[in-house]
């Protein structure tokens, strides 16, 4: 998943941001309530990770204006604002889930998991395309009872395609899933994950592959006909 945390505590942004890239996710950090709403005005997130008590506002009112404009961004409130009043009053203004600081690491992955499963109707979707299968809620790959594992980059440029079985997805799009706005992508960076992705899906028999639009992004075909 794409993840946006929204924490000014450096040393307490890196440890997170070190913990939730081990769990496979993609992070941006957003040390303020300004850059966190620049951040997701340009880029779509998952899950965001927000902090309360923020330099220049209170994250609640992050909450607030994103609703407003009806999205549905999933929001876990990470604060040591934590006292029930508190914990209530977040929720009514639209946090999927409210954890008080500190926290264990274990249960806020868990619970960014749970938020990443949510809308309810979605636990049980499958998608298959030729002999691969994708649940979005596990993140889990397979083909017949084999399990295909990817890295995490990898496996959000997975995600993005498989979403869109036989349609292109942008090289941009596929960057951003990958790639936090603060990191440097290089000009054959993708070229090289979507190298290993094609080598991965051969030797574990998968009958789908990745294909190159030039010029403009990937999409995924099959590459046996049905019978």
């Amino acid at each position: 998943m794409k993840v946006l945390l929204v924490e000014d505590d450096p040393n307490l942004a890196v440890s997170m941001r070190r913990m939730l890239a081990q769990d496979k996710h993609v992070v941006d950090v957003a040390d303020s309530f300004c850059l966190a709403r620049a951040a997701l005005a340009d880029g779509a997130y998952d899950v965001v990770l927000l902090d309360r008590l923020l330099p220049d506002g209170d994250g609640l009112e992050l909450i607030r204006q994103t609703r407003r404009r009806g999205s549905s961004t999933r929001f876990l409130v990470v604060s040591a604002l934590g006292e029930p009043v508190q914990r209530v009053e977040g929720l009514d203004l639209g946090a999927d889930d409210y954890i008080a600081k500190p926290f264990e690491p274990s249960e806020l992955l868990a619970r960014i998991r749970a938020a990443g499963r949510r809308p309810a109707p979605e636990a049980g979707r499958v998608v298959a395309f030729g002999n691969l299968r994708f649940e979005p809620h596990s993140r889990n790959f397979t083909v017949g009872d084999k399990a295909l594992v990817f890295p995490r980059r990898e496996l959000a440029i997975m995600e993005k395609l498989m979403v869109r079985p036989g349609r292109v997805v942008t090289r941009d799009a596929l960057e951003a899933a990958a790639y936090g706005y603060d990191e440097i992508v290089r000009s054959n960076t993708l070229e090289s994950h979507v190298s290993r992705l094609r080598r991965h899906l051969s030797e574990g028999g998968a009958d789908v592959s990745i294909h190159t639009v030039r010029g403009v992004g990937y999409l995924l075909r099959e590459t046996r006909a049905k019978p």
